[in-house]
C-alpha cells in the first residue's frame, strides 16, 4: 500500500460506517417504540427530519421498514392520519434470532399427538414460568405503578414494552409490546398470545383486553388495562386475542 492511500479511503469508510450505524439506530428506535412518524424519530434520535427521511428511504428500499397509515384507537380526530413507519417481517428477523421453524414443528407435533388443549397447556406453562419474575416486579410496585413495572419486566425479557395512559375516551392504561420474540410462531399458534394475556390479567388483578398483536399484523402488541374500580377489582378473566 502506498503512502496516503489509507488516508484517502478512511473518510469514505467512516462515512459508510456512520450512515449504517445511524440507520440501525432508526430501525432500533422503531423496534423499541413501535410504528413511528418522521417527527417522532427525529425527536428521539436528535436528527433532522430530512436526515430521518433519508435513512427511512434506504430502510424501505432494503425492506426493513414499511410506511403505513397510523392506526387510531378510539375517536378519530379530523385530518389525514399521519404516516408512520413500522418494521417489516424481514426487519424484525434482523433483531430476532429465534428458532421459529423448530418451535412451530414442535407445537405441530404436540397438536397432532395430544390435541389442541395440550398446545394451550404448554403455552400456559411456558408463560407461567416467565411470569415469576414479572410477579415479583408487580407485587413490589405501588398500585398505580404496576403496569409500568410489568412493562419494565417485559423489556428485560426482550419485549421492548412501555406503559402509557389510554386515549382520553378510555379509562385506563395501555401496555404496549413493541417486539415479540415469538411473533412468527404465534401467527400459527395464538394460544401463546392468549396465555400471555391471561397472565397479565392475573398479575394486575383485573380484566384486560388485547387490542392488537404483532402476530396478527399490527405494529405493536397492545393490551388495554382498565382503571380499577370496585367492579373490576375481582375480575380475572382476560380478554381474548383479536382474530
Amino acid at each position: 500500500m502506498k503512502n496516503g492511500e489509507s488516508g484517502r479511503e478512511t473518510p469514505q469508510e467512516e462515512l459508510a460506517t456512520g450512515e449504517r450505524s445511524t440507520r440501525n439506530r432508526v430501525a432500533r428506535s422503531i423496534l423499541d417504540h413501535g410504528p413511528s412518524t418522521v417527527a417522532d424519530l427525529a425527536g428521539r434520535l436528535g436528527l433532522t427530519q430530512a436526515a430521518v427521511r433519508r435513512h427511512l428511504d434506504a430502510l424501505v428500499a432494503e425492506n426493513v421498514v414499511e410506511a403505513r397509515e397510523q392506526r387510531v384507537y378510539g375517536t378519530r380526530t379530523r385530518g389525514r392520519p399521519a404516516k408512520v413507519f413500522a418494521l417489516t417481517d424481514c426487519g424484525r428477523d434482523a433483531f430476532d434470532q429465534s428458532y421459529d421453524e423448530l418451535a412451530v414443528d414442535a407445537l405441530r407435533w404436540i397438536e397432532r399427538t395430544a390435541g389442541e388443549e395440550a398446545v394451550a397447556a404448554f403455552a400456559r406453562d411456558r408463560v407461567a414460568a416467565q411470569a415469576e419474575a414479572y410477579r415479583r416486579a408487580v407485587d413490589e410496585a405501588p398500585a398505580e405503578e404496576r403496569t409500568q413495572a410489568l412493562a419494565k419486566a417485559l423489556s428485560a425479557d426482550g419485549y421492548a414494552a412501555t406503559a402509557r395512559n389510554a386515549p382520553h375516551n378510555q379509562q385506563g392504561e395501555q401496555l404496549c409490546q413493541h417486539h415479540c420474540p415469538v411473533a412468527h410462531v404465534a401467527e400459527q399458534y395464538p394460544q401463546l398470545c392468549e396465555a400471555e394475556t391471561e397472565v397479565f390479567s392475573q398479575l394486575l388483578g383485573t380484566h384486560v383486553q388485547r387490542l392488537a398483536t404483532i402476530a396478527h399484523g399490527d405494529g405493536v402488541c397492545t393490551t388495554f388495562i382498565p382503571k380499577k374500580t370496585s367492579s373490576t377489582a375481582s375480575a380475572s378473566t382476560a380478554g381474548r386475542n383479536p382474530a
